[in-house]
């Protein structure tokens, strides 16, 4: 329940690669199809310089160039649980202080209900009962 909020529902993004070799659309598209960058990179250039659909190739190369953001910092070789946590993690400050800011409401709010529910009559009548069970 508490990390909910912070896990991508969808782990397979379309993000540029970090490993680029001109913007990381090619390594993007490759990585989110698992395929080997190198093999799509020949694949598209041999499709540019050969004229197969150059234009179309161009002008939607330029397009996933501009649209398509950055792949969020994430160091290789993650355990699954490293892997969680990293895409709960945002490279956007203004994002990561609004999770950490719920996450402590939520914290609060559970803390909140404890100590009311510690601190009433009923909390303490069920206590004595106990008591008196275990005696």
């Amino acid at each position: 329940m508490g990390d909910d909020f912070t896990i991508s529902a969808n782990p397979k993004k379309l993000y540029r690669s970090r490993d680029k070799v001109i913007a990381g659309v090619c390594g993007g598209i490759a990585e989110r199809m698992g395929w080997d960058p190198t093999i799509v990179r020949v694949v598209v250039g041999v499709a540019f310089l050969t004229g197969f659909l150059s234009g179309v190739l161009t002008v939607g190369y330029f397009v996933l160039w501009a649209i398509t953001p950055y792949q969020p910092y994430r160091p290789r070789n993650l355990t699954p649980d490293e892997e969680r946590f990293w895409r709960g993690v945002s490279d956007r400050p203004a994002e990561t202080f609004s999770n950490i800011r719920y996450k402590f409401r939520d914290l609060d709010d559970r803390l909140a209900r404890m100590e009311r529910s510690v601190t009433s009559e009923e909390w303490k009548l069920k206590r004595e009962f106990r008591d008196l069970e275990g005696a």
